[in-house]
């Protein structure tokens, strides 16, 4: 079975929430509450240009910016924290559900004998994971601790996928990234990877397009042929 990638390409690089998961919905419920809390309004539109695809702290300073707001960064930490610990309950509330197409877009790679890494800002990718029973897929992973601890510029540098390539044993012109953040699809494109699928989850095919995908699909399983 095809991939729907490029010859050259022999590693795969996933991103997690909203491509692999659904759990980019819940994430942007707990933005959503935890700022409106704070008594700023945040809607979709804001977590794609703002938060999407970021690390956690980096997300909070870039909404709060953009509403002429210079927190601290003990302010920051506390908020980006109380968001995190709201993602959570939510998850154990509502569980973890993988994308089905996304599944089998994993099977087919697995049964094709492509290394397949995941690259998320997350910190909770372990716990997503082994929840979505998506464990078996994964040859390497970058989370948001990884960042943390090798001190890798957050996306959209391209440090976390480059690491990533690294850890597959690639290098990125060989790998495809595959990504639904803005900030994911210009971290691919300025890591200079051999192949950047823009997954689109929040209508913005457009903007996934322009800022670097190489093809734009709704469900990985349309590569497959």
């Amino acid at each position: 079975m095809s991939l729907g990638i490029p010859e050259k390409i022999t590693a795969l690089l996933f991103d997690l929430d909203g491509v692999l998961t659904s759990t980019a919905v819940l994430h942007r419920q707990a933005w959503r509450q935890t700022f409106e809390a704070m008594g700023q309004p945040f809607s979709e539109q804001d977590y794609l240009a703002y938060v999407d695809g970021k690390p956690r702290y980096d997300g909070v300073r870039s909404f709060l910016t953009s509403r002429s707001l210079t927190p601290s960064e003990d302010e920051v930490r506390r908020i980006g924290d109380q968001k995190n610990d709201l993602v959570n309950s939510i998850i154990d509330e509502q569980g973890i559900t993988p994308y089905p197409a996304s599944v089998e877009y994993l099977k087919a790679a697995r049964e094709a004998g492509m290394p397949i890494g995941v690259v998320t800002s997350s910190a909770n990718a372990m716990r997503v994971l082994r929840a979505g029973n998506l464990l078996d897929y994964v040859d390497a992973l970058v989370d948001g601790n990884v960042i943390t601890a090798s001190n890798l510029r957050g996306k959209p540098a391209p440090d976390s996928f480059v690491e990533g390539a690294r850890r597959l044993k690639t290098a990125p012109e060989n790998a495809a990234v595959f990504e639904d953040a803005l900030a994911g699809v210009q971290a691919g494109r300025d890591g200079g990877f051999g192949f950047v699928v823009g997954v689109d989850r929040g209508n913005q095919a457009e903007a996934l397009k322009a800022g670097g995908a190489d093809v734009v699909v709704d469900e990985l399983d349309e590569l497959l042929s």
